[in-house]
């Protein structure tokens, strides 16, 4: 097979830098285009002197462009893939990074406060959580990769919550992100916080990774399941530590929880199961695209803390995109990420 021709819209954010990086790594793809608004001109090596590689200088999105590209990565504003996506071609895939394929057209609107733009091309769409997808992907020209915090809170609950083993009307999720993860922009959204000697919440009580973390769990429980869910910034750069509190079902304990999981992921390279009771940092899988869990004792019995933690510009970002496209043109799942 020829290498895919590709195209990076929103080229110099940090998921840009970081997709940019990995799909260099690639032996099945060429970067045919690097596309950006106010970087228009620039060399990519202006925002990253790590990148070495000869890349096209970055350049403004046209849709005569997609004639020559089979697949398209958009790490934009919210609402921005959505005009992209109605130029889209027979033979183009879009692989989206922002929110604007992960949820309905109503959820949208409720949670973006705006009204989506390309309706009809959500029901050709696929949320795409690599290692929970049930749907053959096959059949879909728009991947929409979930947010950084809904990857790391879904991989440890989706298994127990489809086999009954926790209560769903009282889970907490607690998050702490680096600041990359509110991109670029973060200095002038939040300049009145000192972003790297404090921890800050935000979003408390209606983040608006409430809405696909939702209507995940409602796909494969008939019930609601109620969770309450906390993110922060916190004063580091990169990295995602998720701490979920859950009340156990009868009859089930830490290492009915643990089994579950290990025999859920056995084949899933990139989570890992750590044994019970271990701590975790995110700097155990700081610029690689793991999720690693840990399963760890409370000091009620009928409750237990899980740890899930990733990096959040790789598994929760550029790395799950490019996972995403390995499964689609059915190359190894790891090509590109290690």
């Amino acid at each position: 097979m020829a290498k895919l021709n590709v195209l990076i819209a929103g080229c110099t954010g940090y998921i840009g830098i970081e997709l940019t990086k990995i799909l260099i790594k690639h032996k099945k793809v060429k970067i045919k285009y690097l596309c950006g608004s106010s970087s228009v001109g620039k060399k990519i090596s202006y925002y990253d002197k790590s990148i070495k590689k000869t890349l096209p200088r970055i350049s403004k999105f046209k849709k005569s462009m997609l004639k020559e590209i089979d697949v398209i990565f958009t790490a934009l504003p919210n609402g921005e893939a959505q005009k992209i996506s109605t130029h889209l071609n027979k033979n183009n895939l879009l692989i989206d990074l922002s929110a604007d394929f992960r949820i309905s057209k109503k959820s949208y609107y409720k949670w973006y406060k705006k009204k989506h733009k390309s309706p009809n091309n959500i029901k050709k769409s696929i949320y795409c959580l690599p290692e929970l997808l049930t749907k053959n992907i096959d059949n879909y020209k728009i991947l929409s990769c979930p947010g950084c915090y809904p990857t790391s809170i879904l991989l440890p609950l989706i298994p127990l919550i489809k086999k009954k083993l926790i209560n769903t009307k009282n889970i907490i999720i607690d998050s702490k992100s680096g600041y990359s993860g509110a991109g670029r922009n973060i200095h002038k959204k939040h300049k009145n916080k000192n972003l790297y000697e404090s921890l800050s919440s935000y979003g408390v009580g209606f983040h608006r990774h409430n809405s696909e973390i939702d209507q995940e769990l409602k796909k494969i429980n008939k019930d609601e399941v109620k969770f309450n869910f906390t993110p922060h910034l916190t004063p580091m750069f990169r990295g995602i530590l998720s701490t979920i509190y859950i009340d156990l079902k009868n009859n089930v304990n830490q290492s009915k929880i643990l089994k579950t999981l290990k025999n859920y992921y056995k084949n899933k390279y990139f989570v890992k199961i750590m044994k019970k009771d271990q701590f975790l940092s995110t700097n155990d899988v700081i610029n690689t695209n793991f999720c690693k869990i840990s399963i760890c004792r409370s000091k009620y019995t009928d409750k237990l803390i899980i740890l899930s933690v990733i990096d959040n510009l790789v598994k929760g970002g550029s790395g799950q995109a490019v996972q995403n496209m390995n499964k689609k043109f059915k190359f190894k799942e790891s090509l590109g990420l290690l």
